[in-house]
Parts: C-alpha cells; sequence; structure tokens
C-alpha cells in the first residue's frame, strides 16, 4: 500500500475513528498489546502486537465486541492474508467483495453470525 494511504490513517485514527469508536485494548504489565476498536457492530479498527499473535488476545478481544454487540461486521484487504486466516478461523464469513477507493486494493467484506441473537 501506498505511504500516502497511511499518512492519511494517521490523521484519521485520532479525530474521526476514536472519537466515534467504543474501544478495548489488551494489557499485558501495563503494556497495550493490542485494541479493537467498533463503531456499531463495524469493526473499525483492531491490531495485537506481532509478538503477542497466537496467545489468545485477538480472540478475547473479539469476544469481547461479539459479547457487547452480537453480530459482527469487517472490511479486510484481500492481500491480508494473516488477516483473513484469523476471521475464518474465528467464524467470520465472506460477504462481498468490493474495492478500496482511495487505493484500488480489494477489499473484503465479512460478517460474524452470533448464536445470541
Amino acid at each position: 500500500m501506498e505511504e500516502a494511504f497511511f499518512e492519511q490513517e494517521r490523521h484519521n485514527i485520532p479525530t474521526m475513528y476514536l472519537p466515534n469508536a467504543d474501544t478495548w485494548v489488551a494489557l499485558i504489565d501495563n503494556s497495550v498489546m493490542g485494541f479493537i476498536a467498533l463503531i456499531g457492530n463495524e469493526v473499525g479498527g483492531f491490531f495485537v502486537d506481532p509478538d503477542q499473535h497466537g496467545q489468545g488476545l485477538g480472540k478475547a478481544l473479539l469476544d469481547k465486541a461479539q459479547d457487547l454487540h452480537g453480530d459482527l461486521d469487517v472490511d479486510v484487504f484481500k492481500l491480508n492474508i494473516l488477516g483473513r486466516r484469523f476471521y475464518n478461523n474465528y467464524g467470520f464469513k465472506f460477504l462481498q467483495e468490493k474495492t478500496w477507493h482511495d487505493t484500488g486494493d480489494i477489499i473484503l467484506r465479512l460478517g460474524f453470525k452470533s448464536c445470541k441473537n
């Protein structure tokens, strides 16, 4: 992805996403190791420190989001193989494919249906 995209997102995170999102963090020894931010049932931001992958933090953050919001939706870049594998293993299903207007990259819309609904 182009640097201009990341520069725009660096601006959008504190000015647009965080003020409008419910955000939870995963802490280990008082250090942030991951976060999930939701706008309604939309996963708008999700990150786990790569050194913590496979330790259950990502699942715990999605479990919290699913507990509070039920069904979840997320957009993931088609080339993000690691993210797509994670969402697939959690139970997300493919909904649609679209093009990211800023970069032309392909994005997959995935959905998770809660059994609590």
